[in-house]
Formats: structure tokens, C-alpha cells, sequence
């Protein structure tokens, strides 16, 4: 397996939500991933998207919950450790990185998303030294618009089914040592 610079995220984050956490999605998970994909079908396809992963194979999730490529590190969204959905941090271009979720039609509206969401660009941020945060919506999930805008997000461009959307971060700063 390759290392990358993702691998130095931790594998659980807490978020700002006391109830919801993120834990590492593990090959483990590959069943019970599969099963929530299947049972929020219509929910996360109604705009066209999430088609190929609610159609995949439980050995395909198993093979991309491994990851092999190192440039994605996806997190399962848990409610009272009940997974319900999914949240991932991608290397496009790093310090450039791009945001990644959904999230089970039953869990959603109650600021579950944002929270997790919160949580992975402040990793990133700190861990990673990302400087800049993109996600893509598509067409007509206006939630998802929201969601984003919440977060501080602003579109900076429109495609054909999607618009993409830019969060500057600002690194932490190192302490310099203070001299007398």
C-alpha cells in the first residue's frame, strides 16, 4: 500500500456535535456500507449522483474502502455509532483538497452533515496544511447548497450538472519562539 500524506489524519474525529463522530471506513465496513447505500437508493440518486456507488459490489466498496490509491480518506458519518453516512477528504492537488458526503435521508436536517464536515476540513487544516477546501453539488440538491454555504463555502464555478464550490482555509499558524 502507498503512503500518503492523508494517512496522517487520525482515525476517529470527534465533531462539534456530541452525538456524531467519525471513525476511518475500513474494508470492515463494507457490508454494512453497501446495506445503508441500498437503503437510501432513491435519496441519494433523486439529482443524478451516487449512481455508481449504490450500484457497486460489495467487493468493489471493500476494494475502494481499502484504499489503495491514497487519495481519498473517507470517514463513515456515526450516530451513536450507528453508521449513517459517509464524509472524505481527497488529495487533488495538495495543499488543495476536496470535500466529499452524504448522508442517510433519515439522519438528515439536523445539522448532522455540517457537523461532520466541520470537523474533516478542520483536520485537514490542521494536519494537512490544506489551504483550500472544494466540493462539487450537483443540479437542483439545494440542501447540500446550503449545507456548504453554512460552512463558508462560495461557488466559483458552474458546469454542465454541478456547481463547484471553494472554502479558502487558513493554515495554523507555528508558534515562533519568542525571543528577548
Amino acid at each position: 500500500m502507498v503512503r500518503s500524506c492523508l494517512d496522517a489524519l487520525p482515525k476517529t474525529l470527534p465533531t462539534p456535535m456530541p452525538e456524531v463522530s467519525l471513525r476511518l471506513l475500513t474494508p470492515a465496513d463494507s457490508a454494512d456500507y453497501r446495506a445503508l447505500l441500498h437503503a437510501n437508493r432513491a435519496h441519494l440518486t433523486r439529482h443524478g449522483d451516487f449512481t455508481d456507488q449504490v450500484e457497486a459490489s460489495t467487493a468493489k466498496i471493500e476494494k475502494a474502502l481499502a484504499h489503495l490509491e491514497g487519495r481519498e480518506r473517507a470517514y463513515g458519518i456515526r450516530l451513536h455509532d450507528t453508521l449513517v453516512g459517509q464524509v472524505s477528504v481527497i488529495a487533488v492537488a495538495p495543499p488543495r483538497y476536496s470535500l466529499g458526503y452524504w448522508l442517510a435521508r433519515t439522519a438528515t436536517g439536523q445539522g448532522r452533515a455540517s457537523a461532520a464536515c466541520a470537523a474533516l476540513i478542520a483536520s485537514s487544516s490542521t494536519v494537512l496544511g490544506a489551504t483550500d477546501m472544494f466540493a462539487g453539488v450537483t443540479h437542483g440538491n439545494d440542501p447540500s447548497v446550503a449545507l456548504l454555504r453554512r460552512l463558508g463555502f462560495v461557488p466559483v464555478a458552474e458546469f454542465a450538472t454541478y456547481t463547484r464550490f471553494h472554502l479558502a482555509l487558513t493554515p495554523p499558524t507555528r508558534r515562533r519562539p519568542h525571543v528577548f
